[in-house]
């Protein structure tokens, strides 16, 4: 029965780090696109929510969930920022073929 205990653990352990990193990415996906089509107040309500949330998670959760967290949140700020190169080169190649 102890082991039995022991793989459920680990599998529980396991499926709160997929959450916490589904958890950061989402919040960060939000808060990203919320963040550039609001108004200035609510850019300021969405920065403090969302370090005041990786504060609280700082202090009250666990050290690997908090870095799922970090990791998922991680990845929504490169994809949003790592699409911006691409779409600036689709645009410059459909100049490039309005000119020829």
């Amino acid at each position: 029965m102890d082991t039995f205990q022991q793989v459920l653990s680990v599998l529980g352990f396991i499926i709160r780090a997929i959450g916490f990193l589904l958890l950061g990415f989402g919040v960060a996906r939000f808060t990203l696109d919320a963040y550039y089509k609001a108004v200035w107040q609510v850019q300021v309500a969405l920065a403090a929510g969302f370090f005041l949330l990786l504060i609280g998670l700082t202090h009250y959760s666990s050290p690997a969930s908090m870095g799922m967290f970090a990791i998922g949140a991680g990845a929504a700020l490169m994809m949003r920022f790592m699409g911006k190169k691409e779409e600036a080169k689709e645009e410059e190649q459909g100049k490039e073929a309005k000119k020829k």
